[in-house]
């Protein structure tokens, strides 16, 4: 059915990321947060993550009012040098940018005063929060958001310690798709959250994967999920959404 399937040495499945098209989740404008720290990086992960199938990329900075005072004229001027880059190298890539935006207070001011956000595919808008615990104004900024006509993408959802499945499946009735980060798969960031990942994609839960690349490091280790039995049953059900972007 699918012409990436292909068998290794050990007779073991292996299925690459070609389905995806896109990769909608990575930190590859170079030094503007804690992504790749130079042009040259970013293009050689860039050659890296289409190695393995991805043929596009939106690649979405970190917004933190604390730490990353990203605007969208740096983002995307971080983005016309990136892409002259690929150019000048002889990359043949689309590459777009949107945001990873930090819900917190000063965002939520944004939103009352109708800022414009960067955003992706059928305006839809990836969101964070912290990896302690939600802020007091969460449901509040949702709601905000939705009503101003913004799709909502709650960025890996397995990472949030605080949460629970049954919040997460409240989240989903509210019209919020889950993007689930690739090296979750792998126990990258510990048992908790490969175990939450593992449950979402039990339960049809995940809209969205997405590298969350920030380094060559996590570059050379995504093809370990081509033979993982959880990336297979959520390329297999056919319902991720990163083609549509």
């Amino acid at each position: 059915m699918f012409s990436f399937f292909k068998r290794n040495d050990k007779n073991i499945e292996t299925i690459n990321f070609d389905s995806l098209v896109c990769d909608m989740h990575s930190h590859l404008i170079p030094g503007i947060d804690d992504g790749s720290p130079d042009l040259e990086t970013s293009v050689q992960i860039i050659k890296n993550l289409q190695s393995l199938g991805f043929k596009k990329f939106i690649t979405t900075p970190h917004i933190m009012h604390d730490f990353y005072r990203n605007t969208p004229d740096i983002i995307l001027g971080g983005l016309k040098d990136l892409q002259n880059e690929l150019k000048k190298q002889s990359v043949d890539v689309e590459i777009s940018a949107a945001a990873e935006y930090y819900i917190d207070y000063d965002f939520e001011a944004k939103v009352d005063s109708g800022d414009k956000f960067l955003t992706m595919g059928n305006n839809q808008i990836l969101i964070e929060t912290s990896f302690l615990s939600a802020p007091p104004n969460f449901g509040d900024i949702i709601f905000k958001l939705q009503l101003a006509g913004y799709k909502l993408i709650l960025a890996h959802p397995e990472r949030y310690g605080f949460m629970t499945f049954e919040d997460l499946q409240s989240y989903k009735t509210r019209s919020l798709c889950l993007q689930l980060n690739l090296l979750s798969l792998l126990g990258y960031y510990g048992p908790q959250a490969k175990a939450m990942a593992e449950k979402l994609i039990e339960n049809n839960m995940v809209d969205y994967v997405g590298t969350d690349c920030h380094n060559l490091h996590q570059s050379s280790l995504y093809s370990k999920c081509f033979t993982n039995k959880h990336w297979h049953m959520l390329v297999n059900r056919g319902t991720l959404k990163n083609q549509m972007l």
